[in-house]
């Protein structure tokens, strides 16, 4: 479902990106080509700050939004997915948040008000909140990164996580073309 903002902001969707019909897209989204929007997703650019501005929510080209995940953001401040990036089902990610390109977030996870830089991989019922998150690091499943985490106990992203990231946006990628041919038949 696309549907605006109380302050009447309608969401852009690229007509080469997918949304199930059972997503909720609502405000100032923007989705860009070939993103993978997955059933029961909500999406949400309906807050304000106390000026009445609100920032985008923006999807990045060719990045997956799974099953069940639900981005949104406090007070109007931007959240922003990279390209090829996988926000994996049941996700949480709550703005202020920027996640660059090539990230894989897994299962139930939570982002809020972090940066996740490029080729970072952040595994199931993680959770990142208030701290930056540099290029090519791996958070554990259930690891929880915040401000006073030593970042150099981190690992690096290593070549099969990094592959299965590849994965995960490739066989996403053939979704948006599958379901796009078949849109009209449900």
């Amino acid at each position: 479902m696309i549907r605006k903002n109380p302050r009447g902001d309608l969401p852009r969707v690229h007509p080469d990106a997918f949304v199930d019909p059972t997503a909720i897209l609502c405000g100032l989204v923007i989705v860009e080509a070939d993103v993978f929007i997955g059933p029961y997703a909500v999406i949400r650019a309906d807050e304000m700050d106390a000026d009445g501005h609100i920032e985008p929510i923006v999807i990045g080209a060719h990045s997956n939004i799974q099953d069940g995940v639900v981005i949104h953001s406090k007070s109007g401040a931007a959240v922003t997915i990279g390209e090829r990036t996988s926000i994996a089902h049941r996700a949480i990610v709550h703005g202020p948040c920027r996640v660059g390109n090539g990230v894989f977030i897994g299962f139930n996870s939570v982002l809020f008000n972090c940066t996740i830089e490029d080729r970072c991989v952040v595994r199931h019922n993680a959770v990142v909140d208030g701290c930056h998150l540099p290029a090519g690091f791996y958070v554990t499943s259930t690891q929880r990164i915040g401000p006073a985490t030593d970042l150099a106990r981190l690992p690096r992203v290593s070549a099969d996580a990094s592959e299965f990231s590849e994965d995960v946006a490739r066989t996403n990628n053939a979704l948006v073309r599958g379901y796009k041919t078949i849109q009209n038949e449900f």
